[in-house]
């Protein structure tokens, strides 16, 4: 597979040519793909980090095989690039972090993705389920599963244009402003790659933050959708996970990886709606339970497993849990 060029941007639903890490796609059979990938050696956003930048970020990795899904459809299912995708749920593990070493060169990586479940309708095959061994070297660094959609523009529009109506929303979305926390509170130096707000904590341990979306964020918003992405979902998640796990000391730093999650979305999170991200108690041992909501809907739930830089990178395990949705 070959290194030297990315997969033209449209293919991979990017705007920006930095932004895409895919170079190369190979069909090996009905049912498995091959998918090459070349990380960058720092990103403004996925290596915006307060600990040591001696690894890639596990959602670089993901973001590899979210393109990864767009690929496969319009390659192999003749899916037409205008077409509009729906992430269903998602999930990864990180079974050997030390793989995530970076160096002096930009990573590359092999991404076999296998067609697990084809979703069809009278219009034939309209959705995958797909899973996702990402390896580095001879190292698996990633696994992972996601489903997914896709329709028609016009049906798209029809379907958002039903739903903005019923909420009462007009029909162009300006995203609601907001203060954001302190960035070294979720490992951050760049105020700019802070999702959340503040969160509230109030002695139930519940703790409640609000999403904020901005449309000018280079890499979330690489390119004008009409609701929140669902990576930045997964990135308020993380960031209100970091900020519980470090409160309740089952986690020493802010700049602790996400090592497995697990997610379902089940609706648009509108983003000039107030969108709500909680976590549940934070418990030794466990996976951190994360929901997000917006008025008169729960639009998405998680599950996070987070470790310590140090632990991670050690190659020790981090402590077993259940994960949430999906």
């Amino acid at each position: 597979m070959q290194f030297a060029r990315t997969l033209p941007k449209e293919l991979v639903h990017r705007a920006a040519i930095a932004e895409v890490f895919l170079t190369d796609a190979e069909r090996h059979s009905d049912d498995e793909v091959l998918l090459a990938a070349q990380l960058p050696r720092l990103h403004a956003f996925y290596d915006d980090t307060l600990g040591p930048r001696t690894h890639h970020d596990p959602m670089l990795l993901f973001e590899a095989c979210r393109q990864g899904i767009f690929v496969v459809a319009h390659s192999y299912f003749g899916v037409p690039l205008g077409h509009k995708f729906l992430l269903r749920t998602v999930e990864f593990e990180v079974p050997d972090p030390a793989a995530l070493a970076s160096g002096a060169t930009p990573t590359e990586a092999v991404i076999a993705a296998c067609i697990e479940r084809r979703i069809r309708s009278r219009a034939g095959v309209t959705g995958l389920r797909l899973r996702f061994t990402v390896t580095i070297g001879a190292r698996e660094a990633m696994l992972a599963r996601i489903d997914y959609s896709w329709m028609p523009p016009e049906d798209w529009t029809r379907l958002r244009a039903g739903q903005r109506e019923a909420l009462g929303l007009p029909e162009l979305p300006v995203a609601l402003p907001g203060p954001r926390i302190d960035p070294a509170l979720v490992g951050r130096s760049d105020p700019a790659n802070v999702v959340i707000s503040s969160p509230r904590t109030p002695g139930d341990g519940i703790r409640t933050a609000r999403l904020v979306a901005d449309t000018m964020h280079p890499t979330l918003y690489d390119h004008w959708v009409d609701h929140v992405p669902g990576m930045l979902e997964l990135e308020a998640f993380r960031q209100l996970a970091v900020n519980a796990a470090v409160a309740a000391g089952t986690v020493r730093a802010a700049t602790a990886l996400p090592v497995a999650l697990t997610a379902r979305f089940r609706c648009f999170a509108e983003m000039d709606l107030p969108l709500e991200c909680r976590t549940a108690p934070v418990l030794p041992g466990t996976d951190i339970e994360c929901t997000l909501h917006q008025p008169g809907a729960l639009v998405a739930e998680a599950g996070i497993r987070l470790a310590d830089r140090d632990t991670a990178l050690a190659g020790i395990s981090a402590s077993p849990g259940t994960h949430a949705g999906a």
